[in-house]
């Protein structure tokens, strides 16, 4: 066979066998993309059903419905006077303790340092837990209040639900005997009393933290607060 013509049919071999390649490649190319194609409008299809499944809905308004009644309910407690530490009178003393689940009430003077110091932290513990009443009032100016719950030393924080007295802290004498004594550990105590909701802790500079975090450890903490 004549070189040149051998070589010709070589070249068009090559490029046969080049077209060949190239023609297979898009052809995989083609039937990627309808795959593709197909994944995306199963995932469409899929979602689209999601979307219509009527024990969705039916837990979508379970939640909004939760969730509406959850913000009603911290309505009315505010408009009750939750979420704030404020100033009583003692003609506004009864209506006050009563016409609350839970309530603390801290009996103060104004010239006691301590008595400052008490009321720093229950202004700060105050707007985290809404579903309790903070409140303080002078004793000076409700000695009948004063003498019917026996208030003989301050400060005197006195625990109320359903309107009766439950508990009390008197003095700092359960915090350690200290003033440096922690807004943490102010909230642990009041805890284990039962007047504040166990949801949520604040750490020492306010954050608030996990609660679960800090069972095993929450005695200690307690008793060794105001070394840090």
């Amino acid at each position: 066979m004549d070189p040149e013509e051998f070589r010709s049919k070589m070249s068009g071999l090559a490029f046969g066998n080049v077209m060949a390649a190239a023609a297979r490649n898009y052809q995989k190319e083609l039937l990627a993309e309808d795959k593709e194609k197909d994944t995306t409008t199963n995932e469409e299809v899929d979602l689209d059903e999601l979307m219509d499944d009527p024990e969705l809905e039916r837990l979508h308004a379970e939640r909004i419905a939760a969730l509406k009644k959850e913000a009603e309910k911290r309505q009315s407690l505010k408009q009750s006077g939750h979420g704030d530490y404020r100033e009583i009178t003692e003609g506004d003393f009864l209506g006050e303790v009563t016409h609350s689940d839970k309530v603390i009430c801290h009996f103060y003077h104004r010239e006691f340092y301590r008595c400052k110091i008490m009321d720093k932290h229950l202004k700060a513990l105050a707007p985290l837990h809404i579903n309790t009443k903070f409140i303080k009032i002078d004793a000076e100016n409700a000695p009948f209040f004063v003498t019917k719950l026996a208030v003989k030393i301050l400060p005197c924080v006195i625990m109320f639900r359903n309107g009766i007295a439950s508990d009390r802290i008197v003095g700092f004498h359960d915090l350690g005997e200290k003033d440096d004594f922690s807004t943490k550990s102010l909230e642990i105590l009041l805890k284990k009393k039962g007047i504040v909701d166990v949801k949520k802790e604040i750490d020492e500079d306010g954050e608030d933290i996990d609660i679960n975090r800090r069972r095993s450890v929450r005695s200690s903490k307690l008793q060794n607060s105001d070394s840090d």
